[in-house]
């Protein structure tokens, strides 16, 4: 049986423009490198809510909710280059992005 090389890059931000770009610029250089690839794959939009009371003493009726986003795309890269690997490293993302990468 013989293990084929991947690598999944996750990415989360809380803005959906910023994800999305940062997502384009990473398929670029892995086309621009000739491997292949899957992705981006849009993955379900996690919501947190948070409850707070709007007087801190008096009235627990009166409430307010605030909701955050976190939006995620998952790429694939099917057996990468060290070329892949060096020009991924060398890219610049931007600062609201958070990337995990599993081999």
């Amino acid at each position: 049986m013989k293990k084929t090389n991947k690598i999944k890059i996750k990415l989360k931000a809380y803005e959906c423009k910023i994800l999305n770009t940062s997502c384009d610029s990473i398929v670029e250089t892995i086309k621009r490198t000739n491997s292949s690839i899957s992705g981006p794959i849009p993955m379900p939009t996690r919501r947190k809510i948070y409850c707070v009371l709007r007087s801190p003493h008096v009235d627990k009726d009166s409430r307010e909710h605030f909701e955050v986003r976190i939006h995620s795309k998952l790429i694939e890269i099917n057996e990468p280059s060290s070329q892949t690997i060096d020009s991924l490293m060398k890219l610049n993302i931007p600062a609201g992005v958070d990337i995990e990468i599993k081999l």
